[in-house]
């Protein structure tokens, strides 16, 4: 589903107004940001964006960890695992000072996946989704476009609760693949991130040679990985850090967090031709609310 974000002008205007925008760039992004001049610097010179799986935004959100999160003032702060529709929120979360917030839940279940976006900048337009019923119904996706650049934040299917399911995420991971290819095909720069559900190799693990045969490592997972760095994106925090062990996720059931036995399945990626602006990535393990922690991007300059 796509929805724009011009006011009261009609979808169709809006996606006209989006083409002749992007034959322009360098004239709306002089425009645009010449009337939202609190926020100039941060996209012209450096741009951070913070991912985070909360594990039900309103859980999160008690801790005080969804607060912490605003704030960083990060530019883009991308959460998947929600848990929770829009109404079901407090104003603070729907409307919160400084972001301009979008959601997308689940239709099929409450308190299950969903994903939510908070920009300081407002998009020229948003995809809830692919529109397209069976990929959409858990609420898994957001797209975000803005001037320079195309901004995905998804919650993959984690797949372990059957065949079936398992499946629907290697579907699911070819989906987005492709979408996300059609982007950098259409001229695009494209980042994209989110809970991955997969590590990639041994190094993002702290057992692999336990896990070889557990969902989250097995090769056909980490084989999409290596399809998604052969299509040229560019996984971040790897780019920068090819020996670092850190990881993003930690089963609370074993409180594995306590031995630091954990995973790194949350990511951030870029098109190959932003990897010239990649300034910093990093994995704040010391931020707590959560299983998972925030994977954190800086970009310069786009």
């Amino acid at each position: 589903m796509l929805k724009a974000h011009y006011g009261e002008v009609p979808l169709f205007r809006s996606l006209f107004l989006l083409q002749v925008l992007e034959t322009l760039p360098d004239l709306y992004f002089f425009t645009y940001f010449s009337y939202n001049t609190d926020i100039t610097n941060s996209f012209l010179q450096t741009m951070q964006i913070v991912s985070m799986n909360v594990n039900g935004i309103r859980a999160a959100d008690k801790k005080g960890a969804v607060q912490k999160l605003f704030d960083t003032q990060a530019d883009i702060i991308a959460l998947q695992e929600t848990k929770a529709t829009a109404d079901q929120l407090g104003e603070h979360l729907v409307r919160p000072e400084g972001y301009h917030a979008y959601y997308e839940s689940s239709r099929v279940r409450k308190g299950y996946s969903g994903v939510a976006v908070y920009s300081r900048v407002e998009p020229l337009l948003v995809e809830y989704g692919f529109g397209e019923e069976k990929w959409d119904d858990e609420g898994r996706l957001l797209v975000l476009h803005f001037p320079r650049f195309v901004f995905m934040n998804c919650y993959f299917p984690n797949g372990g609760k059957s065949e079936e399911h398992f499946e629907f995420k290697l579907a699911y991971y070819d989906k987005f693949l492709a979408k996300a290819l059609g982007y950098v095909k259409e001229g695009k720069s494209v980042v994209f991130g989110g809970d991955l559900n997969v590590a990639h190799h041994p190094i993002d693990l702290a057992r692999p040679k336990e896990n070889e045969k557990s969902i989250g490592f097995l090769p056909v997972e980490r084989a999409w990985l290596d399809r998604v760095e052969a299509a040229g994106f560019i996984d971040t925090y790897r780019s920068l850090y090819p020996d670092t062990v850190k990881y993003s996720w930690w089963d609370m059931k074993t409180r594995s967090r306590e031995r630091n036995v954990g995973w790194r399945i949350d990511y951030l990626f870029v098109s190959k031709d932003l990897q010239k602006h990649i300034a910093k990535a990093e994995i704040w393990n010391e931020f707590e609310g959560s299983d998972h922690c925030p994977v954190v991007l800086d970009l310069t300059k786009i």
